[in-house]
């Protein structure tokens, strides 16, 4: 079993009156969000509105309150993107792999992806940080932990402060894939707290409405788009599909974005089909830490894994709900250059 994960570091003892000022800052913030237009959830908890994003009551809770006013980006900071369910948790395990390469060989029997699942590796800001539900009423104290910092996020891109923009990997996926893989994640998370499956028809309403947790979803992809487009040395933005299609092609491309290129005799000597190995979906799916724990309290490690499957959607959704979700796509992504 894994010992504590290495971002726990950065939640250094405080003193009492430090404390009772960490307990002031969440109390003002849910006094906050107790105002906000809210709508329930996909798995019984309810989600609240935030400048324009549906973010949930529990697990996330006031974190993207704290993220805004607490987490200061710096430079050198690489930050993993994504709406949920889109393969952002893959991902993760990619990016650590290439930028700790040197001191973790991915050929290593030993290496940090084979023992801790990838949110333990690349927390999340606004969960594992700064989340009430997750860590207590904490801030945590970031600038101890080592350069450069990886950090992931489910956030959209207009609430994280942008007064330093560290580079951001995006990763998106084709909504109808996201819609069915959201589908069975929340109907694992339901079958935990004893609630009845929601049923497809159900989910498919919620999710073209936008009502999804960081949804709406093309709004999510569209802001970290037209980023990308304008800031292309900041914002590298990734089809899941692509990826999963040229594995090696993507992660040379990853290594170069985030300032770890690969060397030739690197891929002489087979590290990158090594490291394509070691975080491909089939061995993180396999791997024990995978398939028993908890990265979140009351979440098992094991149902962030399914498929990773490229248009099994097909095999779920009726084609006129495909015919649907493709027409609201052309329609939100109109004129600006992205398809999926």
């Amino acid at each position: 079993m894994a010992h504590n994960p290495p971002y726990k570091i950065c939640f250094v003892p405080k003193s009492r009156e430090e404390e009772e000022e960490d307990e002031k800052i969440y109390k003002r913030y849910r006094e906050i969000v107790a105002k906000l237009p809210t709508i329930e959830g996909w798995t019984g908890n309810q989600l609240y509105q935030y400048q324009g994003f549906w973010h949930n009551s529990k697990l996330v809770g006031v974190g993207p309150l704290a993220v805004q006013d607490h987490f200061k980006p710096q430079p050198d900071d690489i930050l993993i993107a994504s709406t949920p369910k889109c393969g952002l948790t893959s991902l993760q395990s990619l990016v650590f792999a290439v930028m700790n390469r040197k001191s973790h060989p991915p050929s290593s029997h030993h290496h940090p992806v084979l023992i801790f699942n990838p949110h333990d590796l690349v927390p999340l800001i606004e969960t594992s940080l700064y989340s009430s539900y997750v860590n207590g009423n904490r801030i945590p104290n970031l600038d101890i932990l080592p350069s450069p910092r990886l950090f992931s996020t489910h956030m959209p891109f207009a609430l994280p402060p942008q007064s330093e923009t560290p580079r951001i990997v995006y990763i998106c996926r084709n909504p109808k894939d996201n819609l069915v893989s959201w589908w069975h994640f929340a109907n694992n998370l339901r079958l935990n707290i004893s609630l009845e499956p929601m049923k497809l028809e159900e989910a498919f309403e919620r999710y073209y409405k936008g009502m999804t947790t960081c949804g709406p979803f093309w709004d999510h992809v569209l802001g970290y788009w037209k980023e990308s487009l304008e800031r292309p040395q900041n914002v590298l933005f990734l089809k899941y599909e692509e990826m999963v299609a040229e594995p090696a092609l993507h992660l040379k491309q990853l290594a170069e974005f985030v300032g770890y290129p690969f060397e030739e005799k690197e891929e002489r000597e087979g590290v990158i089909d090594q490291i394509t190995k070691l975080c491909s979906f089939q061995n993180l799916i396999n791997l024990a830490v995978n398939k028993t724990g908890t990265s979140y309290p009351t979440i098992s490690n094991s149902i962030f894994f399914r498929q990773g499957k490229v248009g099994d959607s097909a095999n779920c959704l009726a084609p006129e709900m495909m015919e649907q979700l493709d027409r609201i796509t052309g329609q939100k992504f109109h004129g600006s250059g992205l398809t999926l």
